[in-house]
């Protein structure tokens, strides 16, 4: 089972993280926090780490509607997307599968919801071809 939807790029980071952004907001998601994995590594652990990112995307109408439905699933938003170095020179994009998460497996209605922002975040994966 995998955890996320995945693409490999050719670009650098800097522009990766960008497009990134832009696809997210082309489908009508906005980045509600940032997190420097490598910064926070070296300031806490003074340990040297590869570039890497976490942005928590949200897509209001879609967490709003997922809240409707139940109060839990507070605890798996906002939707992850994950953007690293990897070895060999290439980044990495990933973004969590919503339709893998337990509340998506045990409720009808919310399955429904996380398809939606899975097909979604497949949108923004093949916006940056």
């Amino acid at each position: 089972m995998a955890l996320g939807l995945k693409k490999v790029l050719g670009s650098g980071f800097e522009d990766a993280l960008l497009r990134v952004a832009e696809a997210l907001k082309a489908e009508g998601f906005g980045v509600l926090t940032e997190i420097d994995v490598a910064d926070t590594l070296k300031k806490k652990l003074n340990v040297d780490f590869r570039r890497y990112r976490i942005l928590g995307a949200c897509n209001p109408p879609l967490a709003h509607q997922a809240l409707q439905i139940d109060l839990e699933v507070g605890l798996m938003l906002p939707c992850n997307v994950i953007v690293y170095e990897a070895d060999g020179g290439h980044v990495v994009v990933s973004a969590v599968d919503p339709t893998q998460t337990p509340a998506a497996q045990q409720d009808l209605r919310i399955r429904g919801v996380a398809e939606v922002v899975r097909a979604k975040l497949e949108q923004v994966l093949a916006r940056l071809e």
